[in-house]
């Protein structure tokens, strides 16, 4: 059975270590639909074990995830996108649009949302649902004109004092010709730069995939989150093995070998902190999903109003100075 959620209707895809759980599923759906036309109190109890079973595979399975079935389920085709989480945390949102420069960029989206009565600029990476969708959002890769968008809404969002919240998802920013005569790397770089000063809160989050600059574009913020099934890394398992072993074969390995997942990130203090996601990913329940990091964006931006804006600048400028390790080239 598929799903409703915001603006799309879908039918399930699973996924290779998701199918031994669904074949329960849709055998318990089989049950269930003849419990109803003939009641049976020997099929009833048989429904409640199969219902145990299922519980603790699914536990089983998504408790013992390898770091590139995370990176599978961050790209799950069911997984809710920027807008349909938006579209369901606010109570009202004006999409806005353009760079004022050159155009407006489908693969990053923004505008101004409504939480609790607090109105907060939204911004984040948009992928497609089908073939249109996704050729006119770019697959979630985003053009300078994007980052652009992203940096002027920021900028709106700072004159008028509103905080900041992206969500990031995307396989990377656009790498074609075009997007690099227009000044890719310098509409990034900018952005960057930005976000250090913005002088209003910020809280990132990444929902599905976070690579390299083309997420890190929209990811300065005083608070950097990840969903518990995504990943974050300077380049995707798939162009890592394609250059360590000159072949895509060796995607899986090179998923361990980049230690992308949010718990890595969360070890090596690289983001503020994991937010849980539904036993099974988050396209098994995107309305508790959205739940949740609708809760979690209060607390945060609770917690950060309280800070003056050269207080919170400083504290965000000095968390990301203490990312990495430097070592002497004469050292051991």
């Amino acid at each position: 059975m598929g799903f409703s959620f915001g603006s799309f209707n879908i039918l399930p895809m699973h996924l290779e270590f998701e199918k031994p759980i669904a074949q329960l599923e849709e055998k318990l759906a089989s049950m269930k639909e003849r419990i109803a036309q003939k009641q049976s109190s020997s099929l009833a109890k048989a429904v409640r074990k199969l219902e145990q079973e299922i519980k603790a595979l699914q536990i089983t399975t998504f408790t013992s995830l390898t770091r590139w079935q995370r990176v599978q389920l961050s790209r799950h085709t069911e997984r809710p996108y920027t807008l349909d989480y938006i579209n369901h945390m606010t109570e009202e949102f004006i999409s806005l649009h353009g760079d004022r420069v050159m155009g407006d960029d489908g693969a990053i989206v923004g505008g101004l949302g409504k939480i609790g009565g607090e109105t907060i600029m939204f911004i984040g990476h948009q992928k497609g649902r089908n073939t249109k969708e996704r050729q006119e959002r770019n697959f979630g890769m985003a053009n300078p004109t994007g980052y652009r968008k992203a940096l002027r809404l920021m900028k709106l969002a700072e004159k008028f004092k509103k905080p900041v919240v992206t969500l990031i998802d995307t396989p990377g920013a656009y790498p074609g010709l075009e997007a690099e005569e227009h000044g890719q790397a310098e509409a990034i770089a900018r952005n960057i730069q930005s976000m250090f000063s913005l002088r209003v809160p910020i809280v990132c989050i990444i929902i599905g995939e976070g690579a390299s600059g083309g997420a890190l574009g929209i990811a300065i913020g005083d608070r950097v989150l990840m969903l518990e099934n995504t990943w974050y890394s300077v380049i995707s398992p798939e162009s890592c093995s394609s250059i360590l072993w000159k072949s895509w074969d060796y995607k899986e390995q090179a998923a361990e070998v980049l230690k992308l997942t949010a718990q890595d990130m969360l070890d090596q203090s690289l983001i503020d902190g994991i937010i849980p996601e539904p036993l099974g990913g988050a396209h098994r329940d995107p309305a508790g999903m959205a739940a949740v990091i609708k809760k979690e964006i209060t607390k945060q931006l609770k917690t950060l109003g309280k800070l003056s804006p050269e207080k919170r600048t400083k504290k965000r400028i000095e968390k990301f100075c203490k990312m990495g390790v430097t070592v002497r080239a004469d050292e051991p």
